[in-house]
C-alpha cells in the first residue's frame, strides 16, 4: 500500500512538473477539451468556428513543445523564453488567421495541418541532438518508449474507470451516458499527453538530477530488444523479399502495376527506417546484419516504386496522394543513400530531412494541392481540346463526346470541386454548380467508370440531393438503410402512428441483392410492399460505366396496392457483382406512404 500510495504521488508530481515546463502544451490540451466539453453538452456537430479553434489548439500543443525543447536546447534562448513563447504564440495567432476566412474546414486544411503538425514532431526529436552530445537514437527511444507507457496506462485507466461508472449505473444509480464521454476526455485528451510530456527528460541538462532521469529513461527494455530483433527485423526481411519477388516479376513479365505498389512501398519505408532507428542503439548480429543491408535494399525497392507512380502520373496527372508517394520515395532515396554511408550516430538527419521535406509539401507554388490543381486542370484542358469541346478557351457542348472523355470529364470536375478548385478554371462559368449545370455545360451527364477487381464490379449510384424531394400525396416520410451484412436483429422494425392508427416499416433482407419492403397494419398484415432489386437492376445497368447524381425521379418508383400508396426513393445503391461473398447490394431509401383508407 505504501508503494503504491508513493508511485501515485510520483506519479502527481511529475505530471505537475510537466505543466510548469510545458506551459503552452498543456495549455492548449486544457483549451482541445474544453471545447469537447461544450460539444458534449450541447450534443451538437462542432461549428466551423469551434473546428477552427481545435485545430489552431492541436497545433500549439505540438508548437509549445518545439519552443520547450529549443530553449532547453539553445542556452541563449534560455534566457528570453517569454520571448521565444511570444513568437510561437505569434506564429499560432497567424495560422488562425489564415483559418478564419476559410468557409469549412476542407480537406485541404486538414492535411496541410496534419503535414505541419508532423513537421514540428521531427523537429521535437530533432532539436535536442543537434550539435550537443545528446544521441538521436537515445531520443527517439525515451519518445518512443514514453509514448507506449502513456498509451498503456490510459488504457488501462479507461478500461477501469468505464467498468466503475458501469457497475454504479448497474448497481446503484442511472449514470448521465456523457460521463462517458467526459471521463475519455479527460484521459486521452488531457492526462495521456501530459504523462507523455512527464516522462520527457531534460535532454540537455548537466544536472545531476536530470541526468540520472535521462539514463533511467533510455534504458533499453528486453521487451523491445525482442520485439525489435526477433520480430520485427525478421518481418520486415520477409516483406523485403516479398516486395523483391514482384518487382522481378515485374522485369519478367513487364507489366507494371496499376496504382497498389505505392501504398505498399510507403508502408514498407516507414517501417523499415523506424526500425532502423529503434535498433541503432542495439548490436546483436540480426541487428547489424539489418543496418548494413536495408539502407541498399531500400533504395532499388523506391526507384521501382517512383518508376511505377511516374506511369500514373503520366496517366492520370497528380493528386494529393500520389503528389505524398512521390515524394515520399525520394526522400526514402536520400535516407537510404545517406544511412548506407554514415554512421547511426548521425540519424538525427532523418528528422530534419522529414520535416523539410514536410514544410515543402505545404508551401506554394510547390505543395500538394498547386502542384495537383494545376496537373488536373491542364490534363482535362488537354482532354477536352483533343475532343474539339474546348476552342479559345469556350466550351462547345457535345452529346455524342466519347465514353473517355465523359468519364475523365466527370473525375477531374468532381476531383477539383471536393479541393474547391473549380474557381481556377477560367472557361468554366462563374456560377456554375456541378450538380446542377453539368450537362447544360458539357452536353452530357456525368458518367462514371465502374471500378473492377478480379471478375467482380464495383457500381456506385447516389441521388442528387441537389434537386427537392417530390412529397405531395403521402402522408409520411421514413429513412432506412439495409446494407449485406446486416443481420436481423439490425434490421429492426419502425413503427408509427398515422390518423389515430398504427403502422409499422418492415424491412427484410430476401437475399445478397433483393430486399422487401412492406407497411403492416397494427395486426402484422402487409398492407402494400415491394422488392427493390429489379428497379435497382434498372438504374446499374449492365454496361461498364455508370450515372451517379441521379434525379429524384431516375431515383423513385411507386406502388400502390389496395387503395395504400407507397414511394421508394433511392439515396444510395451500391452493387458488388460476382459470386464472392462480397457479391450483392445495399440500399439507402427514403420511404414514403399514403394511407388512402
Amino acid at each position: 500500500m505504501k508503494r503504491l500510495k508513493e508511485t501515485f504521488t510520483n506519479s502527481i508530481k511529475k505530471i505537475s512538473l510537466a505543466g510548469f515546463r510545458f506551459p503552452m502544451t498543456v495549455a492548449n490540451l486544457l483549451a482541445v477539451a474544453s471545447i469537447i466539453f461544450r460539444l458534449i453538452a450541447i450534443d451538437e456537430a462542432p461549428s466551423v468556428m469551434l473546428q477552427k479553434l481545435m485545430f489552431t489548439f492541436v497545433v500549439g500543443a505540438v508548437f509549445g513543445m518545439v519552443a520547450q525543447f529549443a530553449v532547453e536546447r539553445f542556452h541563449k534562448l534560455s534566457e528570453k523564453r517569454v520571448l521565444v513563447y511570444g513568437g510561437v504564440l505569434l506564429l499560432l495567432a497567424g495560422y488562425f488567421l489564415i483559418l478564419l476566412p476559410a468557409p469549412e474546414i476542407s480537406a485541404e486544411i486538414t492535411i496541410r495541418s496534419l503535414v505541419a503538425v508532423f513537421a514540428l514532431v521531427c523537429m521535437v526529436l530533432w532539436i535536442p541532438p543537434y550539435k550537443s552530445e545528446v544521441n538521436f537514437n537515445l531520443v527517439a527511444l525515451v519518445h518512443f518508449k514514453s509514448i507506449f507507457t502513456s498509451v498503456l496506462y490510459s488504457v488501462v485507466l479507461s478500461a477501469g474507470i468505464a467498468a466503475i461508472i458501469g457497475t454504479i449505473d448497474i448497481l446503484l444509480f442511472k449514470v448521465n451516458n456523457d460521463l462517458y464521454a467526459y471521463t475519455m476526455t479527460i484521459i486521452w485528451v488531457v492526462f495521456a499527453p501530459v504523462y507523455y510530456l512527464s516522462l520527457l527528460p531534460r535532454f540537455n541538462s548537466e544536472f545531476e538530477a536530470d541526468q540520472s532521469m535521462i539514463k533511467h529513461a533510455s534504458s533499453y527494455p528486453k521487451f523491445l530488444d525482442i520485439l525489435v530483433s526477433n520480430i520485427a527485423i525478421p518481418l520486415i526481411s520477409i516483406y523485403t523479399l516479398v516486395l523483391i519477388a514482384y518487382f522481378l516479376k515485374i522485369l519478367f513479365t513487364l507489366t507494371w502495376p496499376s496504382g497498389q505498389v505505392g501504398p505498399m512501398v510507403l508502408i514498407y519505408s516507414i517501417a523499415g527506417i523506424l526500425i532502423f532507428v529503434l535498433s541503432s542503439l542495439l548490436e546483436n548480429r540480426f541487428v547489424l546484419f539489418y543496418r548494413k543491408i536495408f539502407p541498399k535494399i531500400l533504395i532499388p525497392i523506391v526507384i521501382m516504386q517512383l518508376i511505377s507512380v511516374g506511369i500514373r502520373l503520366n496517366t492520370y496527372g497528380v493528386t494529393e496522394s500520389r503528389y505524398y508517394i512521390a515524394i515520399f520515395g525520394v526522400f526514402s532515396i536520400i535516407v537510404g543513400v545517406l544511412l548506407s554511408f554514415s554512421s547511426v550516430s548521425k540519424n538525427e538527419w532523418i528528422a530534419l530531412l522529414a520535416a523539410t521535406f514536410a514544410i515543402i509539401s505545404i508551401i506554394p507554388p510547390v505543395d500538394a494541392f498547386t502542384v495537383s490543381r494545376r496537373s488536373q486542370i491542364n490534363r482535362i484542358q488537354s482532354i477536352l481540346e483533343n475532343e474539339g469541346m474546348l476552342i479559345d478557351g469556350k466550351i462547345i457542348k457535345k452529346e455524342d463526346a466519347s465514353e473517355y472523355t465523359k468519364v475523365e470529364t466527370t473525375n477531374i470536375l468532381y476531383y477539383l470541386e471536393r479541393s474547391s478548385s473549380l474557381e481556377y478554371i477560367d472557361w468554366i462559368p462563374e456560377d456554375f454548380k456541378i450538380y446542377n449545370d453539368f450537362k447544360a455545360t458539357f452536353g452530357f451527364e456525368p458518367t462514371y467508370s465502374i471500378h473492377k477487381n478480379g471478375d467482380q464490379q464495383y457500381i456506385n449510384v447516389e441521388l442528387d440531393t441537389q434537386q427537392p424531394l417530390p412529397v405531395s400525396g403521402y402522408d409520411v416520410l421514413l429513412n432506412t438503410f439495409v446494407g449485406r451484412y446486416m443481420n436481423e436483429k439490425e434490421m429492426k422494425d419502425l413503427a408509427f402512428e398515422l390518423n389515430g392508427k398504427t403502422y409499422g416499416l418492415k424491412v427484410n433482407r430476401i437475399s445478397n441483392d433483393e430486399v422487401r419492403v412492406s407497411i403492416l397494419d397494427s395486426s402484422g398484415t402487409e398492407l402494400v410492399g415491394t422488392g427493390l432489386n429489379e428497379f435497382a437492376k434498372g438504374i446499374v445497368g449492365e454496361t461498364h460505366v455508370t450515372k451517379e447524381a441521379l434525379s429524384p425521379k431516375e431515383m423513385s418508383f411507386d406502388v400502390i396496392k389496395n387503395g395504400y400508396r407507397l414511394k421508394i426513393i433511392f439515396q444510395n445503391i451500391s452493387y458488388t457483382s460476382g459470386r464472392g461473398s462480397d457479391s450483392g447490394t445495399d440500399y439507402a431509401i427514403y420511404v414514403l406512404f399514403a394511407a388512402s383508407k
